[in-house]
């Protein structure tokens, strides 16, 4: 059972823990970290997607965050930024590397397998800066079915034009140009 803090809308925590599961029934506040894996080919920035494994219950066979995921209780935002770029695409990087680009505020209500799904969240965003082929990324298969390198002002245009299947909200990919404009 995987445990989360429930957190202020600053994403602090208030000193209660649900179980994931109830966090996203009943849309209790929690936090997540976001992670953009990024490389500059060609004058331009890419991102790196990855496309999440059709049998995950969520969003399945859609493009999201390079790595993402849920903040146990317990945990940080950077430790768990770290933790999920190694479970998910067997990737190491250091505290030091990450970029921030922000905190985002995300609320949304869907149905998965016939049930409410809640996504109450605060989540920073980070920025990493690492030229990797796709084929040495080391992806979780339970997670996800590929990664793939896409020119970011490509993708900030497919998202808004919903010309990929994806669960990117086109205001994170802002933020994520922002942060890299400075070093691009």
């Amino acid at each position: 059972m995987e445990y989360l803090d429930v957190v202020d809308e600053a994403g602090e925590p208030v000193g209660r823990r649900v179980e994931r599961a109830e966090a996203h029934a009943c849309g209790i506040l929690h936090r997540t970290s976001h992670l953009w894996v990024a490389r500059r080919r060609d004058g331009a920035v890419e991102v790196l997607l990855q496309l999440r494994a059709a049998a995950k219950e969520s969003y399945p066979g859609r493009y999201d965050v390079s790595s993402a995921g849920h903040i146990p209780a317990g945990a940080g935002f950077v430790d768990s930024a770290l933790r999920e770029l190694r479970e998910e695409l067997g990737l190491e990087a250091d505290a030091s590397e990450l970029v921030p680009c922000g905190v985002r505020r995300i609320h949304r209500r869907e149905t998965f397998g016939g049930r409410p799904f809640v996504d109450n969240q605060v989540s920073r965003v980070f920025l990493l800066w690492r030229d990797v082929d796709e084929a040495e990324v080391r992806f979780q298969r339970s997670e996800l079915d590929g990664v793939r390198w896409m020119r970011l002002d490509e993708c900030i245009e497919a998202v808004r034009r919903h010309s990929i299947p994806t669960c990117i909200d086109p205001e994170e990919l802002e933020m994520v140009a922002a942060a890299a404009a400075p070093i691009a």
